[in-house]
């Protein structure tokens, strides 16, 4: 039997402790090399791209000849207006890429030695940078399509006597969210969340091109899919697989999913569920990548995000709200 690829020194091609020695000026010759690969490095104006660009020597900034905008390394990216070094986000996206099920804002605090706000902002612009890449992605040929909840815990009364039944309505908290994913075989990976699963129908019409095949389980919320597709459905109390109609990649995603909320965050917030989603699909579609890669490709996302308007200045606004 071969070895399993993520056991073996190929998928080993990044050292944390390499990223941690680097100098500031090292972390920014990688920053200029990624997000400017076009020009080996050269910097280009973000707001007319131009290439007539000096650098100056006092302040670690450029100035664009032509239109004389003044620019960083991270201007008009997710990290526009940053305070860390460049070094140190350098590791946190290390860190990050390291991190097969996620990683909690609360460790990357720690390994950073920043705030857990700090870690907690951060951590949720990679995410965003991450899930953009999938923004406007369709899915065409087999496609296997579930739901899955997540949030709104009820605890149990302490006496038996005294327990109602969590599966009515009525006794739940109104927080629980069901994420949706869309997963080509052999392709991306696309989750939604929702208030229901009947309430995606038509965000799998938008994503899924027609002529694709449906693979889907036994539950009522997938039985409109038969009017637009060629749905093929397996009953789950009675087989995992039947005649060749299985939802085992989508279940693999939301046992990533699954594992991340259990084993590194403990609890999600429906506000950012999709974040925490879109994440794990990334993840899941880039498994079988060395980890160098994937941190190459999680920079070079972050750089090309525009600046977020969601997360810059996040602490900030709900301060003065």
């Amino acid at each position: 039997m071969s070895q399993h690829f993520l056991l073996s020194a190929k998928a080993r091609t990044l050292s944390v402790v390499q990223v941690a020695r680097m100098t500031e000026d090292e972390a920014r010759a990688l920053f200029r090399a990624i997000r400017w690969a076009d020009t080996d490095g050269d910097p280009v104006c973000p707001r007319c791209g131009c290439y007539a660009v000096y650098e100056y020597k006092a302040r670690k900034i450029f100035k664009c000849q032509g239109c004389s905008h003044q620019f960083s390394i991270t201007s008009g990216t997710i990290f526009a207006s940053r305070k860390l070094p460049v070094r140190d986000i350098l590791l946190a996206m290390a860190l990050f890429a390291n991190a097969a099920k996620g990683m909690s804002a609360l460790q990357l605090g720690r390994d950073l030695d920043v705030q857990y706000k700090t870690a907690y902002v951060l951590a949720h612009k990679i995410r965003e940078a991450l899930a953009a890449e999938q923004a406007d992605a369709t899915l065409k040929g087999a496609v296997e399509v579930d739901g899955a909840y997540f949030g709104g815990h009820v605890r149990p009364e302490n006496r038996k006597e005294d327990r109602k039944d969590r599966r009515f309505k009525v006794n739940q908290s109104g927080k629980r969210r069901v994420v949706v994913v869309m997963r080509e075989r052999g392709g991306r990976t696309l989750p939604f969340v929702f208030p229901s699963e009947a309430d995606s129908l038509n965000t799998i019409r938008e994503r899924v091109e027609p002529g694709s095949v449906i693979h889907a389980d036994e539950a009522a919320s997938w039985d409109a899919l038969h009017g637009y597709y060629d749905a093929r459905r397996v009953n789950h109390s009675i087989a995992f697989l039947d005649d060749g109609a299985c939802t085992n990649q989508a279940e693999s995603y939301f046992s990533r999913l699954r594992r991340a909320e259990l084993g590194q965050h403990h609890r999600i917030s429906g506000k950012y569920l999709h974040q925490y989603a879109g994440e794990m699909a990334w993840r899941e579609d880039n498994r079988r990548q060395p980890n160098g890669t994937l941190f190459t490709a999680m920079v070079a996302a972050a750089l090309a995000h525009p600046v977020s308007r969601q997360w810059k200045g996040y602490w900030q606004r709900a301060a003065t709200s």
